[in-house]
């Protein structure tokens, strides 16, 4: 289950009647390997996600999208199978006031020039490296 900040985060849909489908299209519209989506949301703003993902890596961007959207509180993915397994190392983290890619990428990579990853990483959320905002979720990969 992935915790989100409900009041903050890309706006989609206006009422609850619409937010599966809007979810859906969203994450349909830039899909990171996830089939057969269903979406469903309750009145509290939690998400469930179906389906089948490629990877582990298909899942957690699935569930980033739809948790970085304004009106989701919580993302449960259990829903959704995954098809082939990875041995990455991946960290969630929040983006905090003041944060920018390249200091993200000073502190988990010790090279501020490996922003460029952070950013490739998480395409499917971060839309324009300039534009980060404090509470919205990225993946860091590690590396090994």
């Amino acid at each position: 289950m992935f915790e989100f900040i409900k009041d903050i985060g890309k706006k989609l849909f206006g009422s609850h009647e619409e937010a599966p489908e809007k979810i859906k299209e969203y994450i349909q519209s830039d899909n990171p390997g996830v089939e057969n989506l269903d979406v469903e949301v309750d009145e509290e703003g939690n998400v469930t996600l179906k389906g089948e993902a490629k990877d582990p890596d298909a899942l957690q961007k699935a569930a980033l999208m739809a948790g970085n959207i304004e009106g989701v509180a919580k993302v449960d993915p259990s829903g959704v199978q995954v098809k082939e397994q990875k041995d990455l190392k991946v960290e969630i983290y929040e983006i905090k006031k003041g944060d920018t890619l390249w200091a993200i990428a000073q502190k988990f990579y010790g090279d501020g020039n490996k922003w460029k990853k952070i950013f490739e990483d998480n395409k499917e959320v971060i839309k324009d490296p300039d534009l980060i905002y404090p509470g919205q979720k990225i993946r860091i990969v590690l590396e090994d």
